[in-house]
């Protein structure tokens, strides 16, 4: 799948690709990541995917695992951008909401019955401010709701359907 992100040291679009991650190194603590993406794509039920630059292809920018629960379910595993591209001298934006969008995307092609074109994910945090503080930017940036008085969060179709238009052009 095509996308772009901005390069925030020009303010230009890039040209960037979300790909199945299987040939590639995927990334892990000891690189500075949150998650460890290698170990959680040994898990039979995930799909892995990554998003790197055509400029620069061996150079990751963010990762997903997705997963379908119970055979049926949409749902986000994991998600993370590259640590350089966080704080303030992050190198590209729009890595996340690319892949959210892809992920949403997904859920429309391999949802069945009523969770087609539904996402759902957990946010969770070890401090609880940070967890209310994540959940806030999906709801805000991304539509995202939360489920009840839970972790998880869901994208409807509606709102999934605007984030594959916004961030993925179709």
């Amino acid at each position: 799948m095509n996308v772009k992100i901005i390069d925030l040291k020009s303010k230009t679009e890039v040209d960037a690709k979300i790909i199945d991650g299987k040939k590639f190194q995927l990334p892990s603590i000891q690189e500075g990541w949150r998650f460890n993406f290698q170990k959680h794509s040994k898990d039979k039920s995930a799909n892995t995917f990554v998003l790197i630059t055509v400029e620069s292809p061996e150079s990751i920018e963010g990762c997903l695992i997705y997963k379908m629960r119970n055979e049926i379910e949409p749902y986000m595993a994991y998600i993370e951008i590259a640590p350089h591209n966080k704080g303030d001298s992050k190198k590209y934006d729009e890595v996340a909401g690319c892949l959210i969008a892809y992920a949403c995307r997904l859920s429309f092609l391999l949802g069945k019955e009523d969770y087609k074109g539904w996402l759902a994910f957990d946010v969770q945090e070890s401090d609880k401010k940070d967890e209310q503080k994540l959940m806030t930017i999906y709801s805000k940036k991304y539509n995202a709701r939360q489920f009840e008085q839970t972790t998880t969060m869901l994208i409807s179709p509606a709102h999934g359907e605007k984030l594959i238009e916004r961030y993925q052009g179709i």
